[in-house]
């Protein structure tokens, strides 16, 4: 039921019972699965049947998930993975050998950022970082002959830039590669990247989809759009025999459809492991039935304490794409008419310190290395995860010392904006 409304979706999509069968979605909660022949195991072995053999590589829990997953982005197939930085790996890794090169915009989260910039280096993967607002003519500049990959974040963490999907596909497409999108923040309830030219979508899972800081996780959505065979030379990986499966050529026997999972499954999550535990996807479904109900409340939330930010004395700039003033604002209307996130950035006027003490009065928001969640949350980078940085140094990165990210959970938003102004008025003593 294609046609099926995202809330449907959210509460259903993925698992349907038979007759007696449990109405939530089982925890198999086994490592291994026992079969009556050597035969039977070996057919599996070999790509030849479907089923489970060791929870390394899959699941009966995680792929009920992941096809809800799948439904709710309108994706072919997706995968869960132990974590969202898992989730780009892999699905970075699943096209990308040493010797390739990685074009991604440079506004996205600082780890995606270091694993493309330094562990895939050294891994003999290079990559070239462009602005997320690059001309068509600036990003096509930016393609080598081995570019594999063209990277970007719908709504960038924590710069909160919008990326423009159309564009960058466009671009993807006119050198034959995939563009691949990490949805965290939006997630499918208020943006769907496959219908702007997505070819992979990849989450952090931990945040919103979860929502309430419970599990750690990721998922990787293929379009299934993608012709890999129409581009074999770029994609020896999914397009030539692999040697480890005795010989199988995954675009040529899964299809568009099923190639880029399947080969991520059987080759990536075989040697590498990161696997999502069955009861985190368990979890995780849990929050997927509210997902559709809590995203807009994190949005309202959003809008009217970055409302109430814009007009303080004591801040100079929020980023909020939801603002009409905001650099962002139209592509976030065209991509996101239903808004982004709850998530909004501020800069404080008065600095490194500034941003200490207003957090320390804070009373309803707790200072966390985290996002996304049911519960306000914030962090200034300047003190936290860039601490080793100068001020001179962060402010090269994009980054003021008296940055303040905060995520607005799903408190009353009059009991958040009076949190801040109390904060607020704290610092102006």
């Amino acid at each position: 039921m294609q046609d099926r409304r995202m809330g449907t979706k959210a509460v259903q999509g993925g698992y349907t019972p038979g007759n007696g069968e449990p109405r939530q979605i089982p925890i198999i909660q086994s490592t291994t699965f026992k079969y009556d022949t050597s035969e039977d195991m070996g057919r599996l072995f070999d790509l030849e049947a479907s089923g489970y053999f060791y929870t390394r590589l899959q699941n009966p829990t995680n792929d009920y998930v992941a096809a809800k997953i799948a439904e709710m982005e309108g994706g072919a197939a997706a995968m869960l993975t132990s974590s969202g930085q898992a989730a780009n790996f892999m699905a970075m890794f699943n096209i990308c050998e040493a010797g390739d090169h990685i074009v991604a915009s440079s506004s996205i989260y600082g780890g995606t950022f270091n694993l493309i910039s330094v562990t895939l280096k050294k891994m003999g993967i290079a990559s070239t970082f462009v602005s997320p607002d690059a001309t068509e003519e600036e990003l096509s500049a930016a393609f080598r002959p081995n570019t594999k990959l063209l990277f970007g974040e719908t709504i960038a963490n924590p710069a909160l830039t919008v990326l423009d999907i159309e564009k960058f596909a466009k671009a993807a497409h006119a050198h034959g590669v995939p563009l691949m999108v990490d949805n965290t923040f939006p997630t499918p309830i208020n943006c769907n990247p496959i219908k702007w030219g997505a070819d992979i979508v990849t989450h952090s899972t931990t945040k919103y989809m979860d929502g309430h800081g419970a599990c750690v996780g990721g998922a990787i959505v293929d379009a299934g759009n993608f012709d890999w065979m129409a581009y074999a030379d770029k994609f020896p990986g999914l397009c030539t025999p692999d040697e480890s499966y005795h010989g199988i050529t995954y675009a040529e026997k899964f299809g568009q459809q099923g190639a880029f999972i399947t080969k991520c499954t059987a080759q990536l999550m075989r040697d590498l492991g990161c696997i999502q535990a069955p009861q985190h996807a368990f979890i995780l479904n849990l929050g997927l039935e509210s997902l559709h109900v809590r995203m807009p409340r994190h949005v309202e939330n959003g809008q009217a304490v970055a409302e109430f930010l814009a007009q303080q004395e004591q801040v100079a700039h929020v980023n909020y794409p939801g603002l009409a003033g905001d650099k962002y604002h139209a592509l976030s209307e065209k991509y996101m008419p239903n808004g982004g996130c709850g998530v909004v950035s501020f800069e404080l006027k008065g600095g490194r310190a500034a941003a200490e003490l207003f957090m320390k009065h804070l009373k309803l928001a707790s200072i966390e290395t985290h996002v996304a969640d049911a519960r306000t949350c914030c962090l200034n980078p300047a003190t936290s995860t860039h601490r080793q940085m100068t001020d001179e140094q962060l402010a090269e990165a994009g980054i003021p010392a008296g940055l303040v990210r905060i995520s607005c959970g799903l408190e009353d938003k009059q009991d958040l904006i009076a949190d801040l102004a109390q904060a607020l008025a704290a610092i102006s003593k």
